[in-house]
């Protein structure tokens, strides 16, 4: 795959943002699937490459807010994703609507229990860019990661920070059935010593994003 950006580099050690455990030595491939028919909205299927089923995403049937639990292949809680929206100072001092997604570990929402945020870098896109931070970065001045590409091109990668170290790459897969179905699915490339996990959920969160502007 082209990288617009210039050749990216490796990340320079393990990154392990929800547990080492989900930390792979090789190159882990992954689909996300979100599922077209579902009684709750929101709900992701994750497999491996040999089609094997890894994690799943569920959404809330009923909810104020936009709520999403990651759970293992045996239905445990790894993660519960939670949209805020956040009111920032644009320029000329007009404030804007910024939608944020906020991550916890397990089935948790409690502030002590987060593991790190995500929001768009702007308001205004023609390109995506997404920041993400760690729950200990609370300044959020420069983002501890980030999703730069095109969503709607197919194409997006996730960088340590603003540096050219790439963690990770998705792509959009479209097929009959999908476009049919209304259904979004996603090859993901997740590299070396980089958490799958982590990654599988800034996937979701990229797609809810980017879904929120139709809705």
């Amino acid at each position: 795959m082209a990288e617009p950006y210039g050749a990216p580099s490796a990340p320079p050690a393990p990154v392990a943002v929800v547990s080492p455990q989900f930390c792979a030595p090789y190159v882990v491939p992954l689909t996300v699937a979100k599922k077209a028919l579902s009684i709750s909205d929101g709900d992701f299927t994750v497999t491996d490459a040999n089609g094997g089923v890894v994690l799943r995403v569920k959404g809330a049937v009923f909810s104020v807010r936009h709520r999403r639990v990651l759970l293992d292949a045996a239905g445990q809680p790894i993660l519960t994703m939670t949209e805020k929206h956040q009111l920032t100072k644009a320029n000329y001092q007009v404030f804007s609507m910024h939608n944020r997604w906020e991550v916890y570990r397990g089935d948790s929402t409690n502030a002590g229990d987060l593991l790190f945020s995500a929001k768009k870098a702007s308001i205004i896109q023609l390109k995506t860019e997404v920041d993400v931070f760690l729950a200990g970065n609370t300044e959020e001045q420069v983002p501890d990661f980030k999703i730069r590409g095109s969503y709607f091109e197919r194409s997006c990668n996730f960088y340590l920070g603003n540096s050219d170290a790439m963690v990770a790459q998705t792509t959009r897969k479209y097929t009959v059935t999908n476009v049919l179905l209304e259904r979004d699915t996603f090859n993901v490339t997740v590299f070396p010593h980089v958490d799958y996990v982590f990654i599988a959920a800034l996937v979701v969160i990229l797609d809810e994003m980017h879904r929120e502007r139709f809705d």
